[in-house]
């Protein structure tokens, strides 16, 4: 939503080839964490605990870099859409304050599946009203000609490391991986079935290549209704909240503002909850895992929560005014981070803990490897940029 309009707004279709580059090469990252745990019936966490406790510590120090700022990022733009659709004179900062408490009293409550049943109807007709505006901009066409929104551009220090940061979240950051296997485990709990491999694949391929599908939904719509018009995105959370609603009720029609408006708060709120809740269980497993001790003993959910949301209190209050550059700090974290997950998460998966039939097949083997290639070579591009940027 945020960084797919950006690539629009600001580069038209140019960057269109980055954005799919990152959800091909990614998708077997994410994968890797619903069939390791289907075959094994832990999580991914469990095995890097078998690689060893480095691989772990090493886990909590990445998870540490980034939870902040992505927790931090996430709640940034939910505060916004709040404040639009609720209309509220609060700031930020103390509207970013009323949606952590609400969150993390959902969570605490342990109200978080009736909730997720809820947004899973909310996040249908986002999905759907996102797809008439597409088809709608399509229809009425740019502002610009066609061939405008294909400009080469020039790979300077500035559109190089937004490249960087737009990448980071398509879909979303390598290292949440491991919560997919987590929730993977807890749905076959909590349905008390065991899918078939087959199965679980299905559900984990619909919802990320839909996911990648919203994003050239978006990227279209910045670049249809913003690129040539002169008009930027706003830096801050409100103002972009107001920008985006405006992107679907100029082409939806005014009458489809409090459809638009609740519907993109409503899934941006699961989302806030849903990397709250990721981070708490993830690190919660961990620290069990660390401790040699079941999670029944070391009961440290609800502590990781509070650190969580305490410290993206704090890093959303050092950004107040610029949203862009705390979206991108997020971003461009958990991209530099990310190759390091996709090797051990590509090892665990060709380990003898899985059968030769539930092993990815050599087409994915060799994606996987592309993968890896492609992670680190943008890698130490933006640590050859920024080394060179603190020479200068």
């Amino acid at each position: 939503m945020v960084q797919s309009t950006r690539a629009g707004a600001d580069y038209g279709f140019a960057l269109v080839g980055f954005i799919l580059l990152a959800n091909i090469f990614k998708y077997p990252f994410f994968e890797f964490g619903s069939r390791y745990a289907n075959a094994t019936g832990t999580s991914l966490l469990a095995g890097y605990r078998k690689i060893g406790k480095g691989m772990l510590w090493l886990y909590v120090i990445i998870t540490l870099v980034s939870m902040f700022t992505v927790a931090a990022a996430v709640t940034y733009v939910c505060v916004g859409l709040m404040i639009n659709l609720f209309q509220l004179s609060l700031g930020v900062s103390d509207t970013a304050l009323v949606l952590i408490a609400i969150c993390t009293t959902v969570l605490l409550s342990g109200r978080f599946s009736m909730l997720d049943g809820l947004i899973k109807v909310i996040g249908s007709v986002l999905l759907i009203s996102t797809l008439l505006a597409f088809f709608a901009t399509l229809w009425h066409g740019p502002i610009v000609t066609w061939d405008e929104l294909y400009f080469p551009i020039d790979y300077d220090n500035t559109s190089l490391f937004f490249i960087i940061a737009l990448m980071g979240w398509m879909p979303t950051a390598v290292d949440l991986s491991t919560w997919n296997s987590i929730w993977t485990l807890e749905r076959i709990k909590q349905t008390d079935y065991l899918p078939s491999m087959k199965e679980t694949l299905k559900e984990f391929d619909m919802g990320y290549w839909i996911s990648a599908g919203l994003s050239i939904c978006f990227v279209t719509l910045g670049a249809f209704l913003m690129y040539g018009s002169g008009e930027e995105l706003s830096n801050s959370s409100p103002g972009f909240a107001n920008q985006i609603i405006g992107l679907f009720t100029e082409t939806l029609g005014d009458g489809a503002y409090y459809l638009i408006a609740i519907s993109a708060f409503s899934v941006m709120f699961s989302t806030t909850i849903t990397v709250y809740d990721g981070y708490a269980r993830a690190m919660s497993e961990t620290t069990a895992l660390l401790l040699d001790s079941s999670r029944k003993e070391i009961k440290s959910y609800k502590t990781w929560l509070i650190i969580l949301v305490v410290g993206a209190y704090l890093v959303i209050s050092n950004f107040l005014d610029d949203f862009k550059s705390l979206v991108d700090l997020a971003t461009i974290t958990s991209f530099i981070i990310a190759p390091i997950i996709a090797i051990v998460n590509f090892k665990l998966v060709l380990s003898k803990d899985l059968s030769k039939d539930e092993k990815p097949s050599l087409l994915m083997k060799l994606l996987s490897i592309g993968g890896i290639v492609y992670l680190l070579a943008f890698t130490i591009l933006f640590i050859s940029l920024k080394m060179a940027w603190i020479h200068l």
